[in-house]
C-alpha cells in the first residue's frame, strides 16, 4: 500500500499537534448575517477539555477587546476563570467573587488556546473588511475531543491507561452596532 510505516504505527489516532480544518466544516451554530461575521475552529487541542469548557463560557458574549483583556489578565493572575459545571476539587478564590462564584483557577494553557483562535478569528475578520472595534463573541464553543492513548505501569505487572482529554473548539464573531435611533417628529 501507499500508506507509509510511520503512518501505520501512529495507527487510528487524531495528529498530536492540534490544526485549523478548512472551510469545509459544519459549525454548530452559523451567524445570523455572514457578510457582518468571521468564524475560525481549531480541532483536537491539546489542552483540558474541562478547563477549557470553563474559560470558553466565561468569554463567550464579552466584546473582542474586552476578551482579550480579560484572558491576558488570566494569564498574569490579576482575575480568574470561574469554575461553574466542573468545579470538584477546584480552589476557592477571592477573584472569583467578581462572577459572584466562589472557585476559580487561572488554566494558563486553555487561555493560550482560546487566544489563538481569537487571534485566528480576528484575522479572518479583518480579512472581510470588518472593524475589529465592533466585534462581539456571539458563539464559542469546546466539545470533547477523541481521547489520545498512553499508558501507565502499576504495580505487579499490571498496566492501566493514561488517557488525555483533547478538545474541539469552535468560535463566530459578529459585528455588533449600537442600534440608530430615529429623530423625533416635532
Amino acid at each position: 500500500s501507499t500508506q507509509s510505516t510511520w503512518d501505520r504505527q501512529r495507527g487510528p489516532y487524531l495528529p498530536s499537534k492540534s490544526f485549523l480544518m478548512p472551510g469545509g466544516r459544519k459549525y454548530s451554530q452559523e451567524p445570523t448575517v455572514s457578510a457582518k461575521s468571521a468564524k475560525a475552529c481549531a480541532s483536537s487541542i491539546r489542552c483540558h477539555f474541562k478547563n477549557t469548557r470553563e474559560t470558553v463560557k466565561t468569554v463567550k458574549g464579552m466584546q473582542l477587546k474586552k476578551a482579550y483583556r480579560y484572558l491576558h489578565d488570566v494569564l498574569s493572575f490579576k482575575r480568574c476563570v470561574p469554575y461553574r459545571k466542573f468545579k470538584g476539587g477546584v480552589g476557592r478564590t477571592s477573584q472569583a467573587k467578581e462572577w459572584g462564584l466562589p472557585q476559580g483557577r487561572w488554566p494558563r494553557k486553555s487561555v493560550l488556546a482560546v487566544l489563538d483562535l481569537l487571534k485566528n478569528a480576528t484575522s479572518n475578520a479583518i480579512q472581510k473588511g470588518l472593524d475589529i472595534n465592533t466585534l462581539v463573541i456571539t458563539h464559542i464553543q469546546a466539545n470533547r475531543a477523541q481521547k489520545q492513548r498512553r499508558r501507565t505501569y502499576r504495580a505487579h505487572g499490571r498496566i492501566n491507561p493514561y488517557m488525555s482529554s483533547p478538545s474541539h473548539l469552535e468560535v463566530v464573531l459578529e459585528s455588533k452596532t449600537k442600534p440608530v435611533k430615529t429623530p423625533e417628529d416635532e
